[in-house]
Parts: structure tokens; C-alpha cells; sequence
């Protein structure tokens, strides 16, 4: 990863982006100023892995998983790999991916994940993934809302949540379902906090 690539994209990037979805941030004081943190946000459009990084940004680089197939095309790869973001093979149980993510957070990073696994235009189902790298790493979860409706020029109201510390002692299948499940419902109750 490139920092000074990183810096040079947020500058540039940002007005465009503040153009296009201008954001309003709620709860921002929520957020935690150290220590490993997992971005767990809603996802229904490719502006929001940079709606996430304008929240948190430019001084600490947050890191996201992308598919495979977009490593695959030869300047969006490049410029992908310079911001520090890592491919998961979504089809299996990328290992490399995992081990990747694990690093960022023992390495008190911060790692932005969408936790239902891609763009959905309504709530959708948590996966596991997310809940499995917070139970094994004790990162501090932030749930994040963006609203999955979007129009451009029309003001985007994001809501941060309460971070919290999931048990590392989960076990099961269930306790994944059920712990994604709590995530998700999490992340779609921010939206009632608009405004407040």
C-alpha cells in the first residue's frame, strides 16, 4: 500500500464525490480514535467504500476487499492495489483474503466490510465473515448506515453506530447467524437516528 498514493487520491477524489453525493455524517464522535476497527456498513453502490474513507479521513487509511475480477482490469487493478485493497475470490473460502483482513486488524488498522457480502438495493442477509474476523481479532465494530437509495446532487444522511466488542467465544453456526443477524438489524436501526 502506498500512503502517499492514498493521500493523493482522497484529495482528489473527494470534491468529485462530494459533488456528486454530498454527505451528511451523523454521530461521527462515535468513532473510535485508536485501536483495530471494522466499518460495517450497508452497500448498495460502488461510492460507498469512498463515503466510508471521507468519514474516517485522510490520516488513516482504511482497507476494503474487493472481487477478484476487478484486479483483473488493468488500471483500476493498479490503482486498487496502490489504496491498499486486497481481492477475495467471493465463489470460495478465500483464505488469503482472511488472513489479509486478520493482518490490518492485529495491526490496529482499520478495515472497511460490507457485511452482506455485495450490493443489495434492500437489506439483505449478514454473512459470517465479518462476525468471525471481529470475534477473533476483539476489533471494535462501528455499524455504519448509508442510505442504499441514492440520487445524484441529493444529500446522503450516514449514520454512525455505537461501536461495539463482539464475544470471542463464538461457536457454531448459529452464533455466527445469529451475531450477523444482530449486526445487520444494527446497521438498518441507524436510520431512525436521522436528524437526531
Amino acid at each position: 500500500m502506498s500512503v502517499a498514493w492514498y493521500h493523493f487520491i482522497y484529495v482528489f477524489l473527494f470534491p468529485l464525490v462530494h459533488i456528486l453525493y454530498p454527505a451528511r455524517y451523523h454521530h461521527r464522535e462515535r468513532l473510535p480514535q485508536e485501536g483495530a476497527i471494522m466499518l460495517c456498513a450497508s452497500h448498495s453502490n460502488l461510492v460507498d467504500p469512498f463515503l466510508l474513507v471521507y468519514m474516517i479521513g485522510w490520516k488513516r487509511p482504511v482497507r476494503f476487499m474487493a472481487k477478484k475480477e476487478l484486479f483483473d482490469i488493468p488500471l483500476v487493478g493498479s490503482i486498487l492495489r496502490r489504496l491498499g485493497t486486497f481481492s477475495v475470490d467471493r465463489g470460495h473460502a478465500d483464505m488469503a483474503a482472511i488472513r489479509t483482513s486478520l493482518t490490518v486488524l492485529k495491526e490496529k488498522g482499520i478495515l472497511g466490510i460490507f457485511p452482506e457480502g455485495t450490493r443489495l438495493q434492500e437489506s439483505g442477509e449478514g454473512k459470517h465473515g465479518a462476525v468471525m474476523l471481529a470475534a477473533r481479532t476483539g476489533a471494535q465494530v462501528v455499524p455504519v448506515y448509508i442510505p442504499r437509495r441514492k440520487r445524484l446532487f441529493r444529500r446522503l444522511d450516514i449514520v454512525v453506530g455505537e461501536p461495539y466488542v463482539l464475544a470471542g467465544n463464538l461457536r457454531g453456526k448459529e452464533a455466527y447467524e445469529e451475531s450477523a443477524d444482530a449486526l445487520m438489524a444494527r446497521i438498518e436501526c441507524l436510520k431512525e437516528e436521522v436528524g437526531k
